[in-house]
């Protein structure tokens, strides 16, 4: 019985091995392949032109980042809190 369900697991990698084979030799044969090669090279030579921050730079935004969330975080909770009150004095009164 193991013998079998080695057979039927190799059967499908098997299947699996020709249609992504398949779907590759497609690819190739229709030139996308060399599209997407085109693509990442041109898209690392764009990558190239740009200027990235500095570290400085970018634990500063970091910071702001941070604090940013905190505040609204806690401006969330806040109003959280003010409409559960407002509604827990109207809803014993219906």
């Amino acid at each position: 019985m193991s013998g079998l369900v080695v057979s039927n697991d190799l059967i499908i990698i098997g299947l699996w091995v020709v249609v992504i084979g398949g779907a590759f030799a497609y690819l190739w044969w229709k030139g996308h392949l060399l599209k997407v090669g085109t693509y990442v090279a041109e898209t690392r030579e764009e990558l190239k032109k740009c200027t990235w921050p500095s570290r400085e730079e970018l634990k500063g935004s970091t910071v702001v980042v941070i604090i940013s969330i905190a505040l609204l975080s806690v401006l969330v909770v806040a109003l959280d809190f003010i409409i559960l009150e407002f509604v827990r004095s109207i809803l014993p009164k219906l």
